[in-house]
């Protein structure tokens, strides 16, 4: 049985919520709350498996609560957060970056035609989730030095890089992109998996802290050097030999679309070996397979390490099947690809 703690201010909301998670039998709502400074309290208290946490709560918001948590005692925190807030989404951002698993839109009313679907997504998500093992977030210490990067021989110029992430994705993107200087010589194209009508505020949490250009694809415009390339949700993304992007609707692989496998398939067929794929956490094996034909063209290939992953899944299947040349951490990734372009 999945114990989960509802931290939910509108009581209408809150009852809700409930009533989704006890239509599972394997999901059992062992408190409720009305503000973050109880979650925080009663996480301790309760020692629930999940925290399903709202983002505006009086007393203390869902994003400090979810720090207080993860520092206090270490729990799966799931966001569920209304899209139409654009203070929310913003915010939701800074809660996984604080140490929150997932994010999803609020749940669709009773009687509204998308209500058993985002219901179904709702308790899938939070028995996921339960299954991950969360640490403390402390400060890092200043004056870490990361093991140093193992040798790259490349015979050409990188042109493109494209990345794939999935759960944790957004925080270790921000960690990687950020580390990037303007002048980068090459775009970036992205792909990650996340709920619908979040890829919009993804892309502006992450182009805060990065001095590249950061943008929503769209379809046909030329792949500019010192550029990141977000996919939009419903749309796959690959890219054209004469470099500019490609966004199709189609048939989602392996159930995402945007799929991460499309995109770094579409870099191995016009770009090749003058092209690197990073694989980032997440669960599930979207993107191996597309990794693999990558590597086998020549490209340089990169999984993120295990110790730095949220869900090694992903990045574990890459490494398995021989996609992956190197496994590194986000902080040697971001400084392989200064090296690189």
């Amino acid at each position: 049985m999945i114990r989960v703690l509802v931290a939910e201010d509108s009581a209408v909301a809150r009852e809700y919520l409930v009533h989704l998670l006890n239509q599972d039998p394997d999901l059992q709502v062992v408190g409720t709350v009305p503000n973050g400074l109880d979650a925080v309290e009663q996480t301790e208290r309760l020692r629930p498996n999940v925290v399903l946490m709202d983002i505006h709560m009086p007393q203390m918001n869902g994003y400090e609560a979810t720090r207080q948590i993860m520092e206090r005692v270490p729990t799966a925190i799931v966001m569920v957060s209304s899209i139409l807030s654009h203070d929310e989404i913003v915010m939701t951002f800074e809660a996984l970056k604080a140490g929150a698993l997932a994010v999803l839109d609020k749940p669709a009313g009773l009687g509204h035609p998308d209500s058993p679907k985002t219901a179904l997504q709702l308790q899938q998500t939070i028995k996921l989730m339960a299954g991950i093992k969360v640490i403390h977030r402390r400060p890092r210490r200043s004056g870490t030095v990361p093991p140093p990067l193992p040798p790259f021989g490349l015979s050409s110029a990188i042109r493109v890089v494209a990345i794939g992430a999935s759960t944790g994705g957004p925080t270790v993107l921000a960690e990687i992109l950020g580390g990037l200087p303007q002048n980068l010589r090459v775009p970036i194209l992205v792909v990650q998996h996340i709920a619908p009508g979040f890829t919009a505020g993804l892309v502006e949490w992450i182009g805060k802290g990065s001095a590249l250009r950061v943008k929503l694809a769209e379809p046909g415009e030329p792949a500019r050097s010192g550029t990141i390339y977000v996919a939009p949700h419903g749309s796959e993304m690959g890219i054209t030999k004469d470099m500019k992007i490609r966004l199709t609707q189609g048939a989602a692989e392996n159930d995402f679309c945007p799929s991460i496998s499309h995109l770094f398939q579409s870099v191995a067929e016009s770009i090749g070996r003058t092209a690197a794929g990073i694989i980032l956490t997440g669960m599930g094996q979207d993107g191996a397979n597309g990794l693999l034909a990558l590597r086998r063209t020549g490209g340089v290939t990169i999984a993120q390490d295990e110790d730095s992953s949220v869900i090694f899944g992903m990045p574990g299947e890459a490494v398995r099947i021989g996609a992956a040349q190197y496994v590194l951490s986000p902080r040697q990734i971001s400084e392989l690809l200064r090296g690189l372009v």
